[in-house]
């Protein structure tokens, strides 16, 4: 398919983000898994086939009110021939291993403005029928679309945001580089959650191996061989996101005082490590640097035969860092349970979650009338806290 044709041409575009199967192929407009009825009153799905009429990259005013039909001869819903459409009975060929059963004629008095609205006008006569039969089917399939490396980080299109019309709003996450340092539980949900999002580089650091326990904490499911192979963290998750997000590059490392400066070009850090002088080092450089970040931390203890603890998110900005060294600890030590790796992926998940919400309100993605720069939540009562709004 000619991406950029589609993305020029205003009514390509809208049928491709109203969820219909679109090709462009041999300057024809193809649309797949149109539902019909056939002579035997059963729902199949065939093929609209259009001529395409372009000036240059976009569309203009198709040239012909006349389709071509790839399938059986569609029927109404009691299985007679569509006559009052059908144009042609013939076995047209239309390039490739296409070849149509008929052409079909439907003209409005002042014709077919563009192409959305004269796909649309055939597959809602078909759908009508169809859907006498079944009333789920639908034509509008959604179906995965590859997305060109010149135009996006992602390697198909972001239709999410596009069938929701937030496609303006997810844009303010267009970042140039983020950081996540700690691919452990948190880390790795903090990743799952931003390879949706359209930053540029995702820069993985951790210098641990991916063993067993690591995948009882971790989105997605670790297989018997990937284990057997014991990955670098970094190396491990790189792999299972770059199928869907682009440059997300891994760096099999700890973060010390040899490479911080790595981190100076960063537009934002997510800290998912643990607590200790590596990441007291990392804080007093971030804010030297000018680099907004959040803190992540959970502590979970026994209490009466169960699990309880507290969710942790701390961000930090230019405008707003006092308030740091009163929120996250740099103890060397820490007897807490989570410390004992206990399998806390739900926790984790959530400690994930606080933190990529509160960095989408930092960009506007959602909207932040509080401005808290700490969140804490308690297990025991959902009770959830903010606290550090800026005076």
């Amino acid at each position: 398919m000619s991406e950029q044709l589609v993305n020029r041409s205003p009514d390509l575009r809208r049928l491709q983000e109203e969820g219909y199967d679109i090709e462009v192929r041999s300057n024809c407009l193809l649309v797949k898994q149109v539902p019909y009825v056939t002579a035997g009153r059963m729902v199949e799905r065939g093929i609209l086939v259009s001529e395409l009429s372009t000036s240059g990259s976009v569309t203009i005013p198709p040239n012909t009110h006349v389709v071509s039909f790839v399938g059986s001869i569609p029927c109404d819903n009691h299985g007679r021939e569509l006559d009052k459409i059908i144009h042609q009975r013939a076995a047209v060929p239309l390039g490739g291993d296409i070849t149509a059963s008929c052409t079909f004629s439907s003209k409005p008095a002042e014709g077919y403005q563009d192409y959305y609205e004269k796909m649309t006008a055939y597959i809602n006569i078909l759908l009508g029928f169809a859907r006498a039969i079944d009333p789920s089917i639908t034509a509008q399939t959604f179906p995965p679309l590859r997305a060109d490396a010149n135009d996006s980080v992602f390697r198909y299109v972001d239709s999410a945001s596009s069938r929701a019309q937030i496609s303006a709003i997810t844009e303010k996450l267009k970042l140039g580089k983020i950081a996540i340092i700690g691919l452990g539980g948190t880390g790795s949900y903090i990743l799952d959650l931003i390879t949706k999002t359209p930053i540029e580089e995702i820069h993985l650091y951790d210098g641990d191996v991916f063993y067993t326990h690591n995948a009882f904490r971790a989105p997605g499911a670790a297989s018997i061989e990937e284990l057997d192979a014991m990955p670098k963290k970094v190396d491990y998750f790189q792999r299972k996101y770059d199928p869907l997000h682009r440059n997300i590059i891994p760096h099999p490392v700890y973060i010390d005082k040899t490479n911080v400066d790595e981190l100076r070009d960063m537009s934002f850090v997510f800290l998912a490590m643990d607590t200790g002088p590596a990441k007291k080092l990392i804080i007093e450089k971030l804010g030297e640097f000018g680099v907004s970040f959040i803190d992540t931390g959970i502590s979970v203890f026994q209490a009466a035969g169960s699990l309880a603890g507290i969710v942790r998110t701390t961000t930090s900005d230019p405008a707003h860092r006092q308030h740091v060294r009163k929120r996250i600890s740099f103890a060397e030590e820490d007897d807490d349970a989570y410390e004992q790796n206990i399998q806390i992926a739900d926790l984790n998940a959530l400690n994930a979650i606080m933190a990529v919400i509160k960095w989408k309100k930092l960009f506007g993605f959602y909207i932040d009338l509080e401005h808290e720069y700490s969140s804490t939540y308690t297990v025991d009562g959902n009770h959830l806290l903010n606290e550090d709004q800026p005076k």
